[in-house]
């Protein structure tokens, strides 16, 4: 709706490859929803998924392109589809999310004289030169977002410091939806049931989808060294097509006699409840988390963390106060860490929880993540709109 002066609202564009889930897609909804709360105009282009729907429920427009492909044509006609929908749709600033479609939005950000923002959601691979031009383009925009101060010094390492303001905006975490307060138990006994949980045993929870540097081999070989606790640990996580992960998971699980012990029920989609479960959360990543969200809905859940010592996780988890950290690919570590957690008393255990959901809500909550976005678009527009109005005084001293 037009203010006072007839003039629309700012309108934001973020692209991104799909809308199935993940930290990526899940915070440009939640982003999204804070732009049509702050009366601002929402779109999104994608090639679609399962997280449309959230994101028009919240008041934004949602468009259909073919950006998840990385065919150099296909990227400079997704640029000019781009370009022709921020001029119809008096679009004011455009976010790229990820790389192939910040191509795209680096071509349309040409095309209409829009500043661009992206945001590193990871480190991406970058062994080559030819890699890292192609990482690179997350740099040439207008304001550079990087998801923890990990990523962020991983920015400066690998490609040099940016060019342009870059503001370290960790990912946001529900505060209501991760909330012990309000999920209901009988949330919790559905998801014990859909598990084939057993009573009156301790619940290890690693959460995250089936890959091997996500740690689950490794939990495998600690919960062998964990049999006498008596112990579940539950893998849960999409395999998303890699079978034969889940395979060599299953085929180890079997010849560590943990066949009742371990368990892979595929995705989750009540998370919150999963982590009320768990008596102890697991994040046994072999390589570097660009921010950490395991570590951090757990803790605001109120649940001990062990976690590997690699990437974002130590910003996110208090070594020895909310969590424990341990070294990566080592299976004695992390039973060890398990087993601390799993002695401690009641009491150590709710001082645990509310310093951990306390630190949570304090530095990466939802509507810090939000709200420091949007300050990063009102910077962008308030220095976009000082270069224009400075080069219409020059052409017209120069007339």
């Amino acid at each position: 709706m037009p203010d006072a002066a007839g003039r629309s609202p700012p309108g934001v564009l973020q692209v991104l490859p799909a809308l199935h889930s993940g930290g990526v897609e899940t915070g440009t909804v939640d982003v999204a929803a804070a732009l049509v709360a702050a009366g601002w105009r929402s779109l999104v282009a994608s090639a679609g998924g399962r997280l449309v729907g959230d994101l028009e429920a919240g008041g934004s427009r949602h468009l259909t392109l073919p950006l998840e492909g990385k065919n150099p044509l296909g990227i400079w006609l997704n640029g000019r589809r781009l370009a022709r929908i921020a001029a119809a749709e008096g679009i004011s600033i455009l976010h790229a999310r990820s790389r192939a479609p910040a191509w795209s939005a680096l071509v349309a950000a040409r095309r209409t004289g829009l500043p661009l923002v992206t945001t590193f959601h990871g480190t991406y691979g970058a062994r080559t030169a030819l890699k890292r031009r192609y990482n690179a383009v997350m740099l040439r925009s207008d304001h550079v977002i990087a998801n923890s101060a990990f990523t962020a010094r991983h920015i400066e390492a690998v490609y040099g410091r940016p060019p342009v303001p870059m503001t370290v905006i960790p990912r946001g975490i529900d505060m209501h939806r991760y909330d012990p307060q309000t999920v209901a138990r009988v949330r919790q006994e559905a998801l014990a049931r859909d598990w084939g949980l057993p009573e009156g045993v301790p619940v290890i929870l690693l959460p995250g989808r089936l890959t091997g540097w996500k740690g689950q081999m490794v939990m495998v070989q600690a919960m062998a060294r964990l049999r006498d606790r008596g112990a579940v640990c539950v893998l849960a996580g999409d395999d998303r097509g890699r079978e034969s992960y889940r395979q060599q998971l299953q085929e180890a699980v079997r010849q560590a006699g943990l066949g009742e012990r371990v368990l892979l029920p595929g995705r989750c989609d009540d998370m919150a409840a999963a982590y009320l479960l768990a008596d102890v959360v697991v994040s046994a990543s072999t390589e570097p988390e660009a921010f950490g969200r395991v570590t951090a809905e757990a803790q605001a859940m109120g649940r001990p963390v062990v976690a590997t010592s690699l990437g974002a996780t130590p910003e996110n988890l208090v070594d020895g106060v909310t969590g424990w950290l341990v070294p990566p690919n080592d299976p004695a570590a992390l039973a060890a860490g398990i087993e601390r957690v799993l002695a401690l008393d009641a009491g150590h255990l709710a001082r645990l929880a509310e310093i951990a959901r306390s630190r949570v809500a304090e530095r990466c909550s939802l509507e810090s993540m939000t709200g420091a976005t949007l300050q990063v678009y009102r910077q962008v527009l308030e220095l976009h709109d000082r270069r224009r109005r400075n080069e219409r005084g020059r052409d017209e001293r120069g007339a």
